[in-house]
């Protein structure tokens, strides 16, 4: 979500990569139906991570910024990027997916998710908002 959104708002003022410290998850389909309704459009080919990223020749220092969105993913990006100059910025984040039993309750939390993205956004960049 989080790279999507700031690619709309930013155009190709910022250049932004969402990549976890593991690939261990599907992107949710209620993450593209809620980014979708402000016309942003997300990856569909999963999450990918830092140590895909390194097979492929790319070194963590090739990244301007890393922001981890919990406190374990925070944890393992600090000791990822321990010796390298890669500055690592902790926002506590919101995670949509086990939140809520409903059908009603899910696409409210995601919607709340893409919109802490967006204003988490304005805060550090000063891009514009997207409509929510």
């Amino acid at each position: 979500m989080a790279e999507g959104i700031l690619k709309k708002r930013a155009g190709r003022t910022i250049s932004a990569l969402s990549v976890g410290v593991e690939n261990d998850l599907q992107i949710d389909g209620l993450a593209f139906a809620v980014c979708a309704e402000n016309s942003v459009e997300l990856i569909r080919d999963g999450t990918r991570c830092f140590d895909e990223r390194a097979k492929g020749g790319e070194e963590l220092d090739s990244f301007d910024l890393a922001v981890p969105l919990s406190p374990a993913r925070q944890r393992r990006a600090l000791a990822l990027t321990r010796g390298c100059p890669l500055p690592v910025e902790y926002r506590s984040t919101l995670d949509p997916t086990p939140i809520g039993q409903s059908r009603h309750d899910k696409p409210s939390a995601s919607r709340q998710a893409r919109n802490q993205f967006a204003d988490r956004q304005q805060d550090r960049f000063g891009a514009k908002r997207t409509s929510a």
